[in-house]
């Protein structure tokens, strides 16, 4: 156990606050410091193997927590606050967090844990069952970090049919004004949305990004994720993430000056090669609490305010933050624990192994896998509509697909990827986060990228050795969920096109589709 000189202090009997300081909430100005002293209260921090193992977690994803914590506890320590912090080393302890705090409580005797609200309801319940177990008071605290509050959200759920991201996200909008003159959204129109789907005619040029290079305490951590976690997905080479506050702010800067006047019109574009073309990069600091989301939103409606950037270009911004994030989060905490046993369509194949190594014919998925593996990172429409829309289609049990999102991306927090992946992308959740399947055929990443130049497959073609396994499987999926679709106005079109077609096609669609799982259900299968 690594500890600061500070937590063996003596306060003259028992340790009044233990504050608990879990890896995505590293944040100076939370809740849970305020009124903090240091001669009676002790921050707890702890690196647990289990956090590290509970998915088999890519290598990038391990360095930024740890790297990310040990910045913060020393930034702690620099302003005279007493830590005990549990660190990792190359020994085989696996103790779990709920282990680790237990043995501390039993040593440490507080009158009471108090700990924001965890981003992981696992996490939360395991705290509170140890302080149940160790007989001491839990204080959990909101977490003021989000614009809105589990409560507000549960208050505004509560009797509605339905929950819509764009009713939500117009009340936050109200709520919060930002992007508002008046009663009245700013730009004239709530949604720019059909701006926001533009392809590249031809690479882009000249885009650049601000770098991090690892600081001595992150080559240090590097070196023991390598060596205690060496058999983990991914690649510690291209590590460039920020683990301060300060980083986190030079990269909303920016990102702001630099990238949000060209990221409205092509945010859903995708380039081989170019892996973050214009976004932000900003979900991972956002998630450990680095960066709040109001001044991200505010430093984006300054730049439109300004006229640094569109109306569309700001507005498609915020909207992920302002609205689906807080959404995602809402989502979660109001269905929890159930919410993670939907599988609304049933859906039961395994999750071919090669989402764990790249090698696959389908060049947009070898693209966005592997870059995926290097990187631990993918913007938001290849994670939605490649290797989601594919698993989706394919009919993968949506608790592998959480499973594999939660354990390669280094923004991964489960509040917000279990609704966005078993939600949005995998329709699992009968329509709560979105009224229809995000369904398409091979055409739509022929035109929202230019992945499908050099590959083998075709995406106009639906059945045989040259069709896009994208095609054939979307014309399947139609085919096996028709009553569901057909009840659906945005999705009855697709349907009717599938009636259509002649029987011996559809046949030979439904004959292809099976060759196709067949051969992905093997080890070495991979089309």
């Amino acid at each position: 156990m690594a500890q600061t000189a500070e937590s063996n202090q003596s306060t003259g009997g028992r340790i009044r606050h233990l504050i608990v300081i879990l890896g995505d909430q590293l944040d100076l100005e939370a809740g849970v410091l305020r009124g903090f002293d240091p001669s009676h209260d002790l921050i707890w921090m702890a690196e647990a193997e289990t956090e590290c193992i509970h998915v088999w977690s890519h290598k990038a994803r391990i360095l930024l927590y740890l790297s990310a914590m040990r910045h913060f506890r020393d930034d702690l320590t620099r302003r005279g606050l007493p830590v005990q912090y549990r660190e990792l080393n190359s020994d085989a302890d696996s103790s779990s967090l709920g282990e680790l705090l237990a043995l501390d409580l039993r040593l440490l005797q507080p009158q009471c844990v108090r700990i924001t609200e965890a981003g992981d309801y696992r996490v939360q319940e395991e705290i509170a069952t140890v302080c149940t177990t160790c007989d001491i008071p839990l204080e959990l605290l909101q977490d003021e970090s989000f614009l809105c509050s589990t409560q507000e959200f549960r208050a505004y759920a509560a009797g509605r049919k339905s929950l819509r991201l764009e009713f939500f996200y117009r009340e936050m909008r109200r709520r919060r004004n930002i992007l508002m003159n008046g009663s009245q959204p700013a730009g004239g129109t709530w949604n720019y949305d059909h701006e926001n789907r533009e392809n590249y005619r031809s690479a882009p040029q000249g885009i650049r990004h601000l770098t991090f290079p690892p600081d001595g305490l992150t080559l240090e951590t590097m070196r023991l994720v390598e060596a205690r976690f060496p058999h983990h997905p991914g690649s510690l080479e291209a590590f460039d993430w920020p683990v301060t506050r300060e980083d986190g702010l030079a990269l909303l800067s920016d990102f702001v000056t630099e990238h949000l006047p060209y990221f409205g019109s092509h945010q859903d574009a995708m380039w081989m090669g170019e892996p973050f073309l214009h976004h932000s990069r900003l979900s991972a600091a956002l998630n450990l609490k680095l960066l709040r989301p109001l001044e991200v939103v505010q430093a984006a409606e300054r730049a439109y305010r300004t006229g640094a950037a569109s109306a569309a270009d700001a507005e498609g911004f915020i909207r992920q933050i302002l609205g689906w994030r807080e959404y995602a989060r809402g989502i979660y905490w109001l269905y929890m624990p159930e919410y993670l046993q939907r599988n609304a369509l049933g859906a039961h194949e395994p999750l071919p192994v090669w989402y764990w190594t790249g090698e696959t014919e389908m060049n947009c998925l070898r693209e966005t896998i592997r870059q995926t593996l290097t990187l631990g990172y993918a913007h938001h429409i290849q994670r939605l509509m490649v290797t989601g829309l594919f698993a989706l289609l394919l009919g993968v049990d949506p608790v592998e697909v959480h499973r594999w999102y939660l354990a390669v991306y280094v923004d991964a927090v489960e509040w917000v990827e279990l609704p966005n992946t078993l939600g949005m992308s995998q329709h699992a959740d009968g329509g709560v986060m979105g009224s229809k399947p995000y369904i398409a055929s091979g055409k739509y990443i022929q035109r929202m990228s230019n992945y499908c130049q050099g590959c083998r497959f075709r995406p106009e073609v639906a059945a045989g050795e040259d069709a896009c396994p994208f095609t054939t499987l979307y014309w399947d999926f139609v085919g096996r969920h028709t009553e569901m679709l057909r009840r659906n106005p945005r999705t009855v079109m697709q349907v009717r096109n599938w009636e259509r077609m002649p029987p011996e096609r559809k046949e030979d669609v439904i004959q292809w589709a099976a060759v196709l799982r067949t051969r992905l259900g093997t080890s070495e299968g991979a089309v």
